[in-house]
């Protein structure tokens, strides 16, 4: 299960988005009026697409449904972010996937190490049968999937030395997102894992807390991370998509049409979103390479890959339902 947040915290976050017993109602309100969470800053590809998620939702409902996003993750990590979306503390969210498989299991394929083989097939994949499956077990706890946004490749960096073979990240501590798969990659690999929220990364990098970490090219860049882990070697495990999701409360408070509006404007953003997300990777990019990051590609990825075998072996072990949606992915063209 996902870890619980601070009493405190949360209580905190739930007196900022208002009081749950008033959002709770199932029956179709007059007006809504919608909080959202984002971890990202303004101007990024995920801010840009929930907020113009929420823009087209107002207007295509004629203002019954109205909202604001709290972006930066003000309102907590993303672990408070999905239990208060889950109890309807918030209406809405865009969050990776990665940390929701501690609880609904099903969604742990898409965080198999190599599991798509580039981001154009996890797109196919998550806009098809797969997409669909994993958005019926996230309705069971009470998560609404509307549409997949990209967060691009993921790779390692770190602040000792370029990464060109597993044996390179023998002993080194590696920040990962609270899921048992990461930590297990990392231990396959050599690494020591540390489950880490997010704000917490770049003074643990600073420190020697953690010796490394893993992440997007426009995350790496927008966290600032880069500054003071400069070797980021292309490893490309994993390509997680996430998601843009509302509460099932505020979602049944909707009519057959304002459901029917929400989901159009979701699956509207994520197209902008996908677009501006390519442009980014590539602005990151450059920007990085002129502040002096040292980047690596990785010429023998097979060698990283065939460390994965246990760690796929015991996911399916832990939860049959994987091996199929394994099948179905690897059979996707």
């Amino acid at each position: 299960m996902i870890k619980k947040c601070s009493i405190k915290k949360l209580t905190s976050a739930l007196l900022l988005t208002g009081s749950i017993a008033a959002t709770l109602t199932l029956a179709p309100l007059a007006h809504a009026d919608w909080k959202g969470w984002n971890v990202h800053p303004a101007g990024y590809p995920v801010t840009v697409g929930i907020e113009s998620f929420m823009k087209h939702v107002e207007k295509a409902t004629d203002g019954r449904v109205s909202g604001r996003v709290y972006n930066g993750g003000i309102l907590g990590d993303q672990n408070d972010a999905i239990q208060m979306l889950q109890v309807n503390g918030i209406q809405f969210a865009e969050f990776n996937l990665g940390p929701i498989g501690t609880m609904v299991p099903e969604v742990n394929v898409v965080s198999l190490p190599f599991i798509f083989k580039n981001e154009s097939h996890m797109h196919r994949v998550m806009d098809g049968p797969v997409g669909k499956e994993l958005a019926k077990a996230m309705a069971k706890q009470g998560i609404i999937a509307l549409a997949w946004y990209d967060s691009g490749s993921r790779s390692f960096y770190n602040t000792k030395h370029p990464i060109t073979k597993p044996a390179d990240m023998k002993g080194m501590k590696f920040r990962v997102m609270n899921n048992e798969l990461y930590v297990d990659m990392v231990k396959e690999l050599g690494g020591n894992a540390t489950p880490m929220a997010y704000s917490e990364v770049y003074q643990a990098l600073k420190t020697g807390v953690v010796d490394g970490a893993e992440n997007n090219w426009p995350s790496y860049d927008s966290s600032n991370h880069y500054e003071v882990a400069k070797y980021y070697s292309l490893t490309q495990h994993l390509i997680l998509p996430e998601v843009l999701a509302v509460s099932k409360a505020a979602w049944n408070s909707l009519s057959p049409a304002d459901q029917k509006a929400v989901r159009k404007a979701a699956q509207d953003s994520a197209v902008l979103e996908r677009k501006l997300w390519a442009e980014r990777v590539q602005k990151s990019r450059a920007k990085l390479l002129k502040a002096g990051v040292i980047v690596n590609e990785i010429k023998d990825k097979a060698a990283f890959q065939a460390k994965m075998k246990p760690v796929y072996a015991e996911a399916e072990k832990a939860t049959p339902a994987l091996t199929p949606l394994i099948k179905q992915i690897q059979e996707t063209p």
